[in-house]
């Protein structure tokens, strides 16, 4: 059974799951699968192309799907797809893939706070918590459980690894490895994640050896290659030494090369560590 209200259009051929939920106003176009007890409020318009999980919830006046802001969108047939349990709050546009990736992506259980943006060809893992204001940038990658705060700017093609959170009102131009805390302008590392790991039951002694690493790769002054070297030498094999260093070494390849910097490297400004 699905729950709608008078005054809104829902495209006969929109795929529609049980126990769903969509208010008034609210636009829903052909090529549209919403999944079983999602929420849609008033004042929604979700576009050709949406895939929408389950027990989802969208607030008024998110746009789900609009076609891309890129110049060389072609109107190919693309998606925007957003995981089960994920919620989308006001004002939220959700723009859908181009050719280069064919999809938007955002995972399960995330939350998207009013006033974001995730432009075209965006892959977001689960767990991401986007604040208030926060714009991405097409082709941004986003992992799991990655925190930014309010009014944060991502630049195309940046990546930004899991467990990591950036700081409010931060511009994001290099790739911000896993489980670290950002800030500062131009941003810089400035500690782990010590709380979000912690609150995700890593252990003392992961996180010890997290923080370990990164002093050697952000406060001791190497280079990244040096940095990297030295680590891969120093550390004996664990999930958390592979996760870091095939993040750097990726780094080095991608459209945006290179991770950001080390507090001592910026202004002569020395690093907070917890």
């Amino acid at each position: 059974m699905n729950l709608t209200t008078a005054n809104n259009f829902i495209h006969p051929e929109a795929q529609v799951g049980q126990n769903v939920y969509i208010g008034p106003f609210t636009y829903i176009d052909r090529n549209v699968v919403i999944g079983d007890g999602t929420w849609i409020g008033p004042n929604v318009t979700i576009f050709e192309g949406a895939r929408i999980g389950s027990k989802c919830k969208i607030f008024p006046g998110a746009v789900i799907a609009g076609i891309p802001q890129d110049l060389k969108f072609e109107g190919e047939i693309t998606t925007a797809e957003i995981g089960n349990n994920t919620t989308i709050r006001e004002f939220v546009t959700i723009n859908r893939g181009t050719k280069a990736n064919n999809k938007t992506v955002v995972g399960s259980d995330c939350l998207i706070m009013a006033y974001a943006h995730v432009a075209h060809d965006c892959l977001l893992g689960n767990h991401v918590i986007l604040a208030n204001n926060v714009n991405l940038a097409g082709h941004v990658e986003i992992e799991d459980w990655a925190i930014m705060e309010g009014l944060v700017a991502v630049q195309q093609f940046v990546r930004i690894g899991m467990h990591s959170f950036v700081a409010g009102g931060s511009l994001v131009r290099k790739n911000v490895p896993p489980y670290i805390r950002v800030a500062r302008e131009p941003l810089a590392y400035i500690g782990i994640n010590n709380v979000g790991l912690t609150r995700r039951q890593f252990t003392p002694e992961q996180i010890n050896l997290i923080k370990s690493m990164y002093h050697v790769i952000f406060v001791k002054g190497h280079s990244t290659s040096q940095a990297v070297e030295q680590v891969e030498l120093e550390f004996g094999p664990s999930p958390e030494k592979d996760i870091i260093l095939n993040f750097i070494k990726g780094s080095e390849h991608s459209h945006v090369k290179g991770i950001v910097r080390g507090m001592n490297s910026v202004n002569g400004a020395s690093v907070y560590e917890d």
